[in-house]
């Protein structure tokens, strides 16, 4: 993996060797993983939506236009701010790849999160 790359994989994939820094970004710990078998470096729920967010949206793909909007704001408030920085920090460094639990990836926060993390200007 490039550094300065940003994926977005299932935390129920196979693991790559080469998928830089491993993060899961969902605010809730993802079903039939157990935390010692877990194959990333961290958990970074304070990234992910607000849970007022995630219960309005309900992973409706007719919805992400406005879940995306909503997102995005609340990533620029003080809550999010310094866990985006520091996630851009680590994608620059070793490249980075956002863990979902989310069966639609296209249609998810981490979707979001890493075009928001891959435009470094």
């Amino acid at each position: 993996m490039k550094t300065g790359q940003v994926r977005v994989r299932r935390v129920y994939e196979t693991e790559e060797t080469s998928g830089g820094h491993r993060v899961l970004v969902d605010r809730i710990w993802p079903r039939g993983v157990a935390k010692a078998d877990a194959g990333w470096d961290e958990w970074c729920k304070e990234v992910a939506p607000s849970t007022e967010l995630r219960k309005w949206y309900k992973h409706d793909p007719d919805r992400f236009a406005e879940f995306r909007r909503r997102y995005l704001a609340e990533l620029d408030d003080d809550d999010h701010r310094d866990a985006v920085v520091r996630l851009r920090a680590q994608a620059q460094k070793r490249g980075l790849t956002l863990l979902t639990a989310t069966k639609d990836v296209d249609h998810s926060a981490a979707a979001v999160l890493a075009d928001v993390l891959g435009n470094t200007g």
